[in-house]
């Protein structure tokens, strides 16, 4: 019963086979190979356009470096408070961005609220230089609290990001869990909403080690190669994240993947309305649930094999959690069995 995270969970069968396929002969390295090739038209083909790919190693270089790319003198990117960017990377989007900003926008089930979002960006006018400039706008899709942007939503902000000049980064480290619950196609989720980069995810739903970060409009890109490699992210043996997507793409792995984690999660969010000992904080959409229990009760599933993390309710909804209560934070994956959720919901009592 390891509902911890989707990190946890080893590589898919078919993604293991290909990289062991790809393990001998040779290959032209830094991202040269026909493989490497394949697999950047395969991006092209599915966004419906030319993108330019950049592969590298982890979600937080993809965007890290995402927000180099983009980056002003005194620059400042907006996020939802808990986003990922801000909460969990360490600062490095600001170490790579040499010192630019991140201002948090709070906003319900992780999700930006646009008149807040609006209202931040107005802190920083054009005139007053000692407080910097706005720079970017990045949106986590799926959220950090296991929702998804609808289309209206992420259109909504992009209007926003448009008339402000402003690119809009999509963080999509479950990209592929947040696009089979809205049941889009990746550039309606994307480009045709306003959305300028994505760092495409793919570790969490089945990789090894695969992430890309795609300009939806290559021209936006020009400085990338060197921004990259700066970074030390130019691996030269390139063809091993390629090899990765070339096996997720196939057949549309990405999204049965992607279905799976999500159908876990429904169902364990299913058991959990069921049971009188247990209650969820918000329904999510994706592969991510928050479920609130006594606090007894946490070390008991613990006790009995169940391995999750306990959470902070939201900053702007502390009031979810009462005295003596436990926010739990469970994870499903490919790897996440039925009998992994029955037992869990049946531990619960």
């Amino acid at each position: 019963m390891i509902f911890t995270s989707d990190n946890w969970a080893g590589a898919h069968p078919a993604i293991a086979a290909t990289l062991n396929a790809h393990s001998t002969g040779y290959a032209s390295a830094y991202g040269t190979s026909e493989l490497d090739r394949k697999v950047e038209e395969r991006f092209n083909e599915i966004f419906g356009r030319e993108v330019a790919v950049f592969f590298v190693g982890t979600g937080t270089a993809a965007n890290s470096l995402a927000l180099s790319a983009v980056n002003k003198p005194g620059g400042v990117s907006f996020c939802h408070s808990e986003a990922h960017v801000i909460a969990d990377e360490c600062g490095a989007p600001e170490f790579f961005s040499q010192g630019a900003r991140l201002a948090p926008v709070e906003g319900t089930e992780g999700k930006m609220d646009p008149s807040r979002l609006e209202a931040e960006i107005a802190r920083y006018p054009k005139e007053f230089v000692h407080g910097g400039q706005p720079m970017a706008i990045t949106l986590t899709q799926a959220t950090e609290a296991g929702t998804v942007y609808k289309p209206d939503e992420i259109l909504a902000i992009s209007k926003i990001s448009k008339a402000h000049g402003l690119p809009l980064h999509m963080d999509g480290a479950r990209f592929a869990n947040a696009l089979v619950a809205l049941d889009l196609s990746p550039a309606a989720m994307t480009a045709d909403l306003g959305v300028d980069i994505v760092s495409f995810g793919a570790t969490k739903n089945g990789c090894w080690c695969a992430e890309a970060l795609v300009f939806l409009d290559p021209a936006m890109a020009t400085e990338t190669p060197f921004i990259r490699k700066r970074a030390a992210q130019l691996f030269s043996k390139t063809r091993f994240i390629s090899a990765q997507f070339d096996a997720y793409f196939e057949n549309d792995l990405w999204l049965d993947i992607a279905r799976h984690s999500n159908r876990m999660a429904e169902r364990l969010q299913q058991g959990i309305l069921a049971s009188p000992h247990a209650r969820l904080g918000w329904r999510c959409d994706a592969n991510e649930i928050f479920p609130i229990v006594a606090s007894p009760l946490a070390k008991t599933l613990t006790e009995k094999g169940a391995m999750f993390y306990e959470w902070h309710p939201p900053r702007s909804q502390p009031e979810l959690v009462n005295e003596g209560e436990t926010m739990l934070r469970l994870v499903t994956s490919f790897a996440t069995t039925e009998d992994d959720v029955d037992r869990f919901v049946e531990a619960l009592g």
